[in-house]
């Protein structure tokens, strides 16, 4: 299994980049950028890609309605050539209150957007041309793309439910989760989109977990810092829908806490549910965040 840090976006670029090249020289598999109301990830990404050698770079995840998948394609592939082909595309469809009530676009038949996206996006990136009507978008491009890079970046799909984990598996590399504890990892997602790749005649994907992560002496407090840090993640429907899978009440009850052997234990137990790559978002103290980053090295080491 991989393992990755999602990185703290909210500070300015020179920090990022100075967080990204931190994590590579302590031997950190990926470096995953959120895409919020803030920076615009595949651009930071880029920046950071063209001073950080080595690192893998991930999105996690950019939103697919407000970027025509021609723009996103394009966008993506950029990003591919300027950090040498270290690219993770993590896309998905964000949530309603985001869509609907910030952007104004309609989110009726989300998963419906998603097929015809990637019936564009994914030929795209692909160095194809497309032509295509659905009946929530269309793309007619007179050439590929003019963008050289030696291989597209492989496409991870945010899917939680099974239509988009049928979606992922047939038609991308991967998913990318997150608040999504290791028993419904074991149980749900990587049988559910392991099964639409196999039928799909595709290799096994790629089942990347984000969760929250403190190496701490103080559980209980770190729990607390938890649920306030990211309560906003136990009321959005979808994430709400695997933390009552997983039996969790809230986000602290997924949020891996602990001492370095507990928090070592919980993040081995991802991996034996099946996911290939795992990514913490550190939070707490500036100490407690040192040491987490400190550990996720180790365990990339090995």
């Amino acid at each position: 299994m991989r393992h990755g840090v999602i990185i703290d976006v909210s500070k300015p670029i020179d920090a990022v980049v100075g967080q990204v090249a931190k994590l590579a020289e302590l031997g950190v598999a990926t470096a995953w950028s959120s895409q919020i109301f803030g920076y615009d990830a595949l651009t930071l990404l880029a920046v950071v890609g063209r001073e950080v050698p080595d690192i893998e770079l991930g999105t996690a995840v950019v939103p697919t309605y407000p970027r025509h998948p021609v723009m996103l394609a394009a966008q993506a592939l950029t990003t591919q050539a300027a950090t040498g082909g270290r690219l993770v595309l993590g896309i998905g469809l964000s949530h309603q209150i985001v869509i609907e009530g910030m952007f104004g676009y309609s989110f009726d038949r989300p998963a419906r957007h998603m097929r015809e996206y990637l019936s564009v996006l994914m030929p795209l990136l692909g160095g194809q041309t497309v032509s295509f009507k659905g009946e929530t978008l269309s793309a007619n491009t007179m050439t590929p793309l003019e963008v050289e890079v030696d291989r597209p970046p492989p496409v991870l799909l945010a899917a939680l439910g099974p239509t988009m984990l049928r979606l992922a598996g047939q038609h991308t590399a991967g998913t990318v989760t997150w608040m999504t504890g290791p028993a419904t990892i074991a149980s749900h997602i990587v049988p559910s989109i392991s099964k639409a790749a196999e039928d799909a005649g595709r290799p096994a994907p790629r089942v990347a977990v984000g969760l929250p992560v403190s190496v701490t002496t103080d559980a209980e407090r770190a729990r607390e810092t938890a649920d306030r840090t990211f309560a906003i993640y136990g009321q959005l429907p979808s994430y709400r829908a695997m933390l009552d899978r997983e039996g969790a009440e809230s986000p602290a009850h997924v949020a891996i806490v602990g001492d370095e052997g507990t928090v070592a234990s919980q993040i081995r137990a991802v991996a034996e549910a099946g996911a290939t790559d795992f990514s913490a978002a550190p939070f707490g103290s500036s100490d407690e965040i040192r040491q987490t980053i400190g550990l996720i090295a180790a365990l990339a080491k090995g």
